[in-house]
C-alpha cells in the first residue's frame, strides 16, 4: 500500500468515526441526555425538596421514618411528588409541552400507585417495594421517551404542536 493509498484509507476511516460520531450527538446524544438529566433532577428533586417536607412532618409531629412505619403509602406518595415535580418544571424549563410533561409525570405517579396496591395487599416489604418502584419509574421514563421519540430526539424543544399539547 502506497503512503497515499494509506493516507486515503486513514482519512476514510476518520470520516467513517466522525459520521457516526454527528449521529450519536445530534438524535441519539438528545435523548441520552434528557433521560440522563430527568434521572438527576428527579433524585435532586427527592433530596432537595424531602428536606422542607421532612420539616413540614416534624412540625406536624412526625417524621419520614415514622411515616415509612406507620404510613408507608402516605410516605411513597410524598416520594413521588418530591420527585416528579421538579422534573416536570425542568422539562417545561427545556421547551417541552404539557402532553410530554404529562406522560412523564404518569411513568412516576403509575408505579406509586402500583406500588401502593402491593403494599395494601401486603405482597411485598416496604424495602423491597421502594427499590421495584424505582426502577418501574426509571423503566416507566425510558418508555414513554419511546413511545414519542421525536419529543426528545431534537435540540430544540417546544416547537409547533409540541408546546401547546
Amino acid at each position: 500500500m502506497t503512503a497515499i493509498q494509506t493516507h486515503d484509507a486513514t482519512r476514510s476511516h476518520h470520516q467513517e468515526t466522525a459520521q457516526r460520531g454527528r449521529w450519536l450527538s445530534s438524535s441519539t446524544g438528545h435523548f441520552i441526555r434528557h433521560y440522563i438529566e430527568m434521572v438527576v433532577v428527579m433524585f435532586l428533586g427527592m433530596a432537595v425538596l424531602g428536606i422542607p417536607a421532612g420539616w413540614a412532618l416534624g412540625a406536624a409531629g412526625s417524621s419520614w421514618d415514622e411515616l415509612n412505619t406507620h404510613a408507608p403509602a402516605l410516605m411513597l406518595l410524598g416520594m413521588a411528588v418530591t420527585m416528579t415535580v421538579p422534573m416536570v418544571a425542568w422539562m417545561r424549563y427545556r421547551g417541552h409541552g404539557w402532553r410530554a410533561n404529562t406522560e412523564m409525570a404518569a411513568s412516576m405517579v403509575v408505579p406509586t400507585l402500583a406500588a401502593i396496591g402491593v403494599l395494601a395487599a401486603g405482597a411485598m416489604s416496604i424495602g423491597a417495594l421502594l427499590v421495584v418502584e424505582h426502577v418501574a419509574m426509571l423503566l416507566g421514563m425510558l418508555a414513554a421517551m419511546l413511545l414519542r421519540p421525536d419529543e426528545y430526539t431534537h435540540h430544540a424543544h417546544g416547537h409547533g404542536e409540541l408546546a401547546s399539547a
